[in-house]
């Protein structure tokens, strides 16, 4: 088994709750940082642009990405023109659709033109990253952000759609595929496996890294023991 220090793929933590997130940040090993409305929304966040001032202060130097949350393509430009703005290590987060399913294409050109770093989300299929990888600008940063867990949720088996994604996006070098919502943290070693450049994992997968290359004997007493002292908490007998 592969070891951590030896592993390509770029590890990003993806997340809203700011106390996580500069944790995160402290640790070498994460090389970025990705959110979403949902996970703001999760830990409550109230001002978008206020929360995401305050992320870019306490994290200036690795790549974030923020989401558009419109549904307008009009209003998705827009959105997407002022979060660009806020720093340089800034990418724009731009739903593969919008909710009436009607791609956004158009828009994904006209930003990736205008030098806008984007991180094209909710990614399922490899006709959305043919789509998708035939509108950038060359030469124009991009993240492509394809949610293998989800599509592992539906009993599909995501490895050979990675890595026919990877060959597609060679088409421009400056793309980056992100494997998104993984489901383990043995997925990290999935997406290093295949070529993919990003895999994006919350913290609470993101914690599990200290077990790489753990001892399974001493795993196995370690949960032995822990299954004895809950059952000496709880008091249990069979008398």
């Amino acid at each position: 088994m592969s070891s951590i220090a030896n592993l390509k793929v770029k590890i990003f933590a993806d997340g809203a709750d700011l106390a996580g997130m500069q944790k995160m940040y402290t640790n070498p090993l994460i090389k970025g940082f990705t959110t979403n409305p949902t996970l703001m929304r999760k830990v409550g966040v109230k001002d978008y642009k206020a929360f995401a001032h305050q992320v870019l202060k306490a994290i200036p130097d690795r790549p974030i990405s923020f989401e558009v949350f419109a549904d307008d393509f009009d209003e998705m430009e827009r959105q997407a023109l002022e979060i660009s703005s806020w720093g340089k290590n800034v990418s724009v987060k731009i739903p593969v659709t919008n909710t009436k399913q009607q791609f956004s294409g158009p828009l994904i050109e006209c930003l990736s033109k205008a030098r806008v770093s984007l991180n094209v989300t909710a990614v399922t299929t490899l006709d959305q990253v043919h789509s998708i990888t035939a509108l950038l600008a060359p030469s124009t940063p991009a993240i492509i952000s394809i949610f293998a867990g989800r599509i592992a949720d539906t009993g599909r088996d995501p490895l050979p759609l990675m890595a026919e994604a990877v060959k597609i996006m060679r088409a421009k070098p400056q793309a980056e595929l992100i494997w998104a919502s993984p489901r383990e943290l043995l997925n990290i070693f999935h997406a290093d496996s295949i070529g993919c450049h990003i895999i994006t994992a919350t913290n609470d997968i993101l914690k599990k890294l200290s077990l790489v290359g753990k001892d399974l004997e001493d795993y196995s007493l370690e949960t032995v023991q822990m299954f004895y002292n809950d059952a000496q908490t709880a008091g249990y007998n069979i008398d």
